[in-house]
């Protein structure tokens, strides 16, 4: 579904992205974690065509990112960025339609009705259809746009769904529905990609983790082998112990020192 080979992107004289390689497949779940600043949020943009590398090339279904207008890949691919305010009042029914706008022309089709409320049964907001977006708490929001996004590429078989941070600010059970829908989207065949701060979590729902610090590579496989002490350390600066529980067959971090107690130790 998406392979990347050697990109690096640059502004000036920083080199925020620098010679980074990996692949997804279709129904796979990849996490990227890092510190602030390890190129995280740049190369979601990079995926998505925001940008574009100072070199290196990034291929989709086996064809150049560049050879795709944005409207092309819109009716595939969908983006849930980390920050989603409007200024102007929708019910959350029509919010979730604007998914299925790259889909049709003047106005939506049957098969258009039938997808928003699917996509509204399953991240459950049915209940919200004709409220205000924006009287809603900000976890009922961010399933709002999920249901969006997943409205806009539900009948594309092996569509694509980039996650720029969808827990953040987020209470617990928010972060476990929002991540159990887009497991379960990558169940289904789709290729999920997001961008996580929580390490559990990465572990805990991604088939793969990557590992960025200052916009390099440092780890990129499954979970187990992945999350590591040495490579925890490596990325974030800070000791951890890791603890593995049979139920969820991934290691679990905890930090093995506070702080105050790191600071203290430098």
């Amino acid at each position: 579904m998406i392979e990347v080979r050697n990109i690096h992107y640059a502004v000036g004289a920083a080199k925020l992205v620098e010679n980074i390689s990996f692949d997804v497949q279709p129904g796979e779940m990849l996490a990227v974690i890092g510190a602030n600043g390890a190129g995280k949020s740049t190369l979601l943009k990079l995926l998505c065509k925001e940008i574009s590398p100072t070199k290196g090339d990034i291929y989709i279904r086996k064809r150049s990112i560049e050879t795709y207008k944005l409207d092309a890949l819109a009716k595939f691919r969908a983006v849930l960025a980390q920050i989603n305010t409007l200024s102007i009042s929708f019910k959350v029914h029509e919010l979730v339609m604007m998914g299925r706008y790259p889909h049709f022309v003047h106005k939506p089709t049957e098969d258009d009705l039938r997808i928003v409320k699917t996509a509204m049964e399953e991240t459950g907001i049915t209940e919200f259809a004709n409220r205000d977006y924006n009287t809603l708490s900000g976890g009922e929001q961010q399933r709002v746009q999920l249901a969006r996004v997943i409205a806009q590429i539900y009948d594309q078989p092996k569509g694509l769904l980039f996650l720029d941070e969808p827990t953040n600010g987020l209470d617990l059970l928010y972060q476990q529905q929002i991540l159990s829908l887009a497991r379960g989207l990558a169940n289904r065949g789709y290729c999920v990609i997001s961008i996580l701060h929580d390490i559990n979590f990465a572990s805990r729902y991604a088939d793969k983790i990557m590992i960025l610090k200052k916009g390099k590579r440092v780890a990129f496989g499954k979970p187990q082998e992945v999350i590591t002490c040495e490579n925890i350390h490596e990325a974030f600066n800070i000791q951890v112990r890791l603890f593995h529980d049979d139920e969820f067959k991934c290691p679990l971090v905890i930090p093995s020192m506070t702080l105050s107690e790191q600071t203290i130790s430098k």
